[in-house]
């Protein structure tokens, strides 16, 4: 059997997506499983045994003969957008699976209800699972602690030769800081309190503090760094998501939003501490046992806007301060050894 898994389009969802995707590949153990992605996307489902290759969302036009030629049996729509059902039924794919939203459901040949409030439990990852287990394939949700991400020791090896050349110590305790959010900027803690917050820790400790983002968060960085009192590590814009797993493997603390590179760090095994306003850990919290949340809930949170219509209180009521301490509880329990 051949099947296509088109996969989400954000990288916190494809970390949540993990466990279904690991439940399909245990259902499925004989079958031929291709994930279609987008290029961000893509390179964090290698080497994790979840498919046998990749293919990337390209041009519609061209995806659909390409698709055609491949001659699948089944796809699995883990994207909730129109589009994905209508390419996979352009390409004649025989058996289009996937939840009757978005005004697609009669381009599905199994269009299940999205789940109601209350049905599933709240966590995202649920929301996957679900979709497998109304297909028939799942009789019951994994209870896992941890979603995990796989890093071969070359890649770990690689990414610290990486740091080292770019100025992070061997035998340094190094903090991660994410300080973006593709979602949009309600989630996003303001930069003059990352600075302050590493001000803080800088003080008490030898750390190199390492700042990751994509290009688009530069001007985020940079005043984070314009406030601090040691130059920080600045890698954004100088790494690829495929790097990321790999480079946050070899750090001891991610602090940062409720974003995509927070999914990442604490699926390579980090303490994260996660600033969250306008969304619900509920729903989008790591899926470790070693993440403490900080969050202030004004009367609004959550609100689930990209960008806050007031003051944004969610996050600017946060403390440092706050940030500071949880930080360094999770900072105590590490043990520095030269990378």
């Amino acid at each position: 059997m051949k099947i296509l898994i088109r996969a989400t389009n954000w990288v916190g969802d494809a970390i949540m997506a993990l466990p279904a995707l690991r439940a399909v590949r245990s259902h499925f153990r004989e079958a031929q499983i291709t994930i279609l992605a987008r290029p961000l996307i893509a390179p964090l489902y290698k080497d994790q045994d979840v498919c046998d290759k990749t293919m990337l969302v390209d041009s519609a036009t061209a995806l659909v003969s390409e698709l055609r030629a491949q001659e699948f049996d089944l796809a699995l729509l883990l994207q909730n957008a129109f589009e994905a059902a209508w390419l996979t039924w352009r390409a004649g794919i025989p058996e289009r699976i996937g939840y009757a939203r978005d005004g697609r459901g009669l381009l599905l040949t199994k269009a299940f209800p999205v789940p109601k409030h209350g049905e599933i439990p709240p966590h995202e990852q649920f929301y996957y699972l679900e979709l497998l287990r109304r297909a028939g394939w799942l009789e019951s949700f994994p209870l896992d602690s941890l979603i995990s991400l796989r890093v071969p020791q070359e890649n770990r090896r690689r990414a610290a030769d990486f740091l080292h050349s770019a100025g992070v110590h061997a035998d340094s305790l190094r903090i991660a800081i994410g300080a973006g959010a593709s979602y949009g900027s309600a989630k996003c803690w303001p930069p003059d309190r990352f600075a302050e917050l590493a001000n803080r820790l800088l003080a008490q400790t030898d750390a190199d503090v390492i700042l990751f983002g994509s290009p688009g968060e530069t001007l985020v960085s940079s005043a984070i760094a314009s406030g601090m009192r040691q130059p920080p590590i600045d890698l954004t814009g100088k790494t690829s998501i495929a790097d990321l797993p790999a480079l946050l493997s070899q750090c001891h603390l991610f602090i940062g939003n409720d974003s995509g590179a927070m999914h990442v760090a604490a699926a390579v095994g980090l303490p994260v501490v996660a600033v969250f306003g306008p969304t619900d850990p509920f729903g989008t919290a790591p899926v470790t046992p070693r993440c403490t949340i900080v969050q202030e809930k004004p009367y609004c949170s959550p609100c689930f806007l990209r960008r806050c219509p007031t003051d944004h209180r969610c996050m600017t009521r946060v403390s440092p301060a706050a940030v500071e301490a949880a930080a360094r509880q999770w900072i105590s329990t590490v043990e520095v050894r030269p990378a």
